[in-house]
């Protein structure tokens, strides 16, 4: 049974930790993330899970105490975001590398310096290659329903590995919206006990985790890491199906929103594609054929998908809320085209770096874009895809 409520993102992120009744939560306050573990905490006080909360002294003692939980054989969850993701650096890696299925909800944030608390992808973006599962979410309810899918899809027999659920610190985060939650029970069944065949407390197989790893086997051991994300494509799918069944929310690695006969068309991730969708539906009106990709998985990267997703677009815009200060590109437009380019589809497409430290973006801005994309599908020669979008001049 679905149950309507209003919530924010942080409240919705740590009423679905509540049904999980995950065995350990350990984390350190950072904005905007930090009423996950607040809101969260409030249930452990009132006995409403039994979760073990650890109050520890940095994000890298988070990470930690959730490595050290998962390798003992429990369920383990955190939330951060920014420079406390930063701190946790080391220990992503090795989350990841000891195949650990933890599961960490990410508020988008700027990462220093300098200094700013506003959203923007820099902080997902510095960690993308490290082994993590990536969701993004465009919406509360969808925050709320990728951490219930989360720990199915990262506990895998065939996955194994840590996952993280992005949303836009202080869009999402702490905005409130009217979602549907699941009831209680049914969370409980969906997600399921954590029977991990391997850990630490398992007195009866005796074992070593995180040893010296050198020349031997390190890179047969970064191999397995790269089969089982993968492998976790079809797992996203296959609990994607479950869900929709419970729910009727359906849910795949990205949405296409109007996309049927569309021309030209925007890609981009989480909260922005609420206004893309708003500027698609005027642009319609008017007879022109925007459409807009939205992903949502991020890695693994479905190359092959998005390739064929696109393939029909007389052009395309990629959205960046992140720089690579590479001069080449950013960190979507680089998956994008190389997508395109591997599976052999010619399209022409352009980068718009855009709402850097929280910075804005508006109807205006995105209806600018597909005037480009317009032009370009008119024949207009793109002499510099690299472009920003809201820039102050």
């Amino acid at each position: 049974m679905n149950i309507r409520e209003r919530l924010s993102g942080n409240e919705a992120v740590a009423t679905a930790m509540k049904q999980i009744n995950p065995d350990v939560v350990a984390a350190f306050p950072i904005t905007p993330s930090t009423e996950i573990p607040q809101y969260f905490s409030n249930f452990v006080a009132n006995g409403t899970v039994d979760t073990e909360f650890v109050a520890v002294e940095s994000e890298h003692s988070a990470m930690s105490a959730c490595i050290g939980a998962e390798a003992a054989g429990s369920r383990a969850m955190t939330a951060t975001s920014a420079n406390g993701l930063s701190y946790m650096w080391e220990m992503i890696y090795i989350a990841s590398s000891m195949r650990l299925p933890i599961v960490m909800n990410l508020v988008n944030r700027a990462v220093s310096g300098p200094l700013n608390i506003h959203n923007d992808h820099s902080d997902a973006m510095g960690v993308r290659d490290s082994g993590w599962i990536m969701l993004f979410s465009e919406n509360n309810q969808e925050a709320y329903d990728n951490t219930i899918m989360a720990h199915r899809i990262a506990e895998n027999k065939d996955v194994l590995l840590p996952l993280m659920i992005c949303q836009d610190g202080f869009v999402t985060s702490h905005a409130i919206e009217n979602i549907e939650l699941i009831d209680d029970e049914t969370v409980k069944k969906f997600v399921g006990i954590y029977k991990p065949e391997h850990y630490l407390l398992n007195s009866k197989e005796p074992i070593a985790m995180g040893p010296l790893d050198l020349q031997a086997y390190l890179f047969e051991h970064k191999a397995q890491q790269a089969e089982a994300m993968i492998n976790a494509k079809k797992v996203i799918l296959d609990v994607a199906k479950d869900f929709e069944k419970i729910t009727g929310r359906k849910y795949s690695f990205f949405e296409e929103y109007k996309m049927e006969d569309s021309e030209i068309t925007i890609v981009c991730m989480n909260s922005t594609a609420g206004t893309v969708k708003h500027v698609v539906d005027t642009l319609r009106e008017k007879g022109i054929k925007a459409g807009l990709l939205k992903i949502r998985v991020f890695r693994p990267f479905p190359v092959e998908e998005i390739a064929k997703a696109l393939e029909n677009q007389k052009a395309v815009a990629v959205l960046d809320k992140a720089s690579s200060l590479n001069a080449a590109g950013s960190p979507l437009f680089e998956d994008v085209t190389s997508s395109l380019y591997v599976n052999k589809k010619q399209v022409p497409v352009v980068n718009y770096v855009y709402g850097i430290g929280g910075r804005d973006t508006t109807q205006e801005d995105i209806k600018s874009v597909y005037e480009d994309l317009l032009n370009i599908a008119n024949g207009e020669k793109i002499n510099n895809p690299y472009r920003y979008l809201g820039l102050r001049k």
